[in-house]
């Protein structure tokens, strides 16, 4: 079977419409069962008065329920490229939601946060295809963990979940095998990267559902009309960063060598300046 590639904003957010993905997707990377979840996509525009360019994007917000009746807000980002901007307008989102409120039952609550981080680009040295960044309670005092949590510490914490699609094989075991299975970047069946075939059984109803809804997605003219421009969007967002970055570096190069050149003459100044105090010292 053939499907479109999840990792572009507009496909995923065609898969979390669907509530047993979204439940799947969450549930799997936190190693919980949700009973409740409601994905809210967030618009964000990156816009470039000089180069005339603005580009949409989604973030994607979940407020989810467990099984223990615990509610989070979980955070999911999709970073196609690694820019220094894409950190930086995170870690801003992150703050603006750490300072928000959020409506769980007609009540006003400051929920915990999880963030899920799916990369199209390589960590270097992690090489394992999905990590868990998360926190322990250690008493420094008795040198050990805890096992109680506190709800203050929690809500100004949170564990993270890191997603190298580049570093997905083609593993089909486990419950998580089978979701990083969909995200695996080969097999593509164009130039494009935005089709490929799915080698694997769907032998769950999940990754059944995500199949045929990427399916739906690879075949249908408008909705991959849709990646297309979202993938040339960033094709050109990418290139304009590296000219800059390109740009940046040659310059700072340029006044490193300028720094270096006045450093040689004023060490040779200084050394003129020691001759001739020896010299004086000489004569007297």
């Amino acid at each position: 079977m053939v499907i479109a590639n999840p990792i572009y904003d507009v496909v995923f957010k065609r898969m979390m419409e669907n509530d047993k993905v979204a439940k799947f997707f969450i549930g799997t990377l936190l190693e919980q069962t949700i009973e409740n979840v409601e994905v809210k996509p967030q618009e964000f525009t990156y816009t470039d008065e000089l180069a005339g360019l603005a580009v949409f994007r989604l973030d994607f917000i979940a407020t989810i329920k467990t099984e223990t009746g615990e509610y989070k807000k979980v955070l999911i980002e999709i970073q196609k490229a690694k820019n220094e901007i894409d950190v930086m307008r995170f870690r801003n989102y992150l703050a603006e939601h750490y300072k928000k409120e959020d409506t769980i039952n007609d009540e006003k609550v400051a929920l915990p946060i999880t963030t899920i981080y799916i990369l199209g680009f390589k960590l270097p040295k992690i090489e394992t295809p999905c990590i868990k960044v998360e926190r322990k309670y250690k008493d420094l005092i008795n040198k050990i963990f805890l096992e109680t949590k506190s709800d203050f510490v929690e809500k100004l914490t949170h564990d993270s979940y890191v997603v190298q699609v580049e570093r997905i094989t083609d593993r089909y075991s486990t419950k998580l095998d089978k979701l990083l299975s969909v995200f695996e970047q080969s097999n593509f069946v164009d130039d494009k990267k935005i089709i490929k075939e799915f080698i694997h059984t769907a032998d769950i109803e999940e990754v059944k559902i995500m199949t045929d809804i990427l399916h739906y997605s690879g075949t249908d003219p408008k909705e991959k009309k849709m990646i297309e421009t979202e993938q040339e969007a960033w094709r050109t967002v990418n290139a304009m960063f590296e000219d800059k970055e390109k740009k940046y570096k040659k310059e700072l190069n340029e006044k490193d060598q300028e720094l270096n050149e006045k450093n040689h003459e004023l060490n040779e100044k200084n050394q003129i300046i020691a001759d001739l105090l020896k010299r004086l010292d000489v004569e007297k």
